[in-house]
């Protein structure tokens, strides 16, 4: 099913948003609570699934992927109803980076952690990809599930911080196992160790680190959730330590 053509404009600096603009009878799909506001003339519906699959197995087997993925078995269709241009914006849950992509330059698919998905335009396939190897699904801080885009519209994805693009040419590509956004087809993901057992245990950097090897593109956010949320738990704990040591 063809993907419907989306205009859009991306809102904000630190913490963006994407404002999708809908032509009359156009929809576009979203994670269940990631709208900010719409204008007059669009209707949204919940629905299991993106829409693609077609009799009861078909969607059965949309909602079991949307289980494994852990996330919530409905996506939100926001569709066009009026006779002019509406609009519909959307936020995610945290300050970041939204990331429009073209799946069609991308030859159509599009690997991505399972909660970076924000919206795409209506035709395109939100499904999951296992990872093919023992060790990337123990240690990659995403499991063996990963979530897989396909079409030939846009996708929008949401990351922490910046997000950096690479075009890697037969290259290979060493990050942070959190850092990782998305990586097109002829990609190899795989987990290895960081070094040495002096630099994995004092270095800083973890254990395991994720390698990307191949020709294609790479997504890196330079500020997971995971260690956002770490230095605001450490931080509120340390407070709350000199807050009862000052109070004895």
């Amino acid at each position: 099913m063809p993907s419907h053509q989306l205009e859009y404009d991306i809102l904000g600096q630190s913490a963006q948003s994407v404002e999708i603009i809908l032509d009359p009878g156009e929809t576009v799909i979203a994670e269940a609570g990631a709208m900010n506001y719409m204008t007059e003339g669009v209707r949204f519906e919940a629905r299991m699934g993106d829409g693609s699959a077609s009799g009861v197995l078909g969607k059965l087997w949309g909602m079991g992927k949307r289980m494994l993925t852990g996330e919530s078995l409905f996506l939100t269709h926001f569709t066009n109803s009026g006779k002019g241009k509406a609009r519909v914006a959307f936020a995610a849950p945290y300050p970041g980076t939204v990331v429009p992509v073209d799946l069609a330059a991308l030859g159509g698919r599009l690997t991505c952690q399972k909660d970076s998905f924000l919206c795409a335009a209506y035709g395109t396939r939100v499904g999951i990809a296992l990872s093919k190897r023992i060790g990337a699904g123990f240690f990659g801080g995403e499991g063996f599930i990963l979530q897989r885009l396909e079409g030939d519209g846009l996708a929008f994805l949401h990351a922490g911080g910046t997000v950096i693009r690479k075009e890697l040419k037969d290259e290979t590509l060493r990050l942070d196992t959190g850092c990782l956004v998305a990586f097109s087809d002829g990609i190899d993901y795989d987990i290895q160790l960081a070094g040495g057992l002096k630099s994995m245990l004092f270095g800083g950097e973890g254990l395991l680190l994720t390698t990307l090897k191949g020709t294609g593109s790479v997504w890196i956010q330079s500020l997971p959730f995971s260690r956002l949320a770490e230095r605001v738990y450490a931080a509120t704990w340390q407070a709350r330590g000199e807050t009862r040591a000052g109070g004895d």
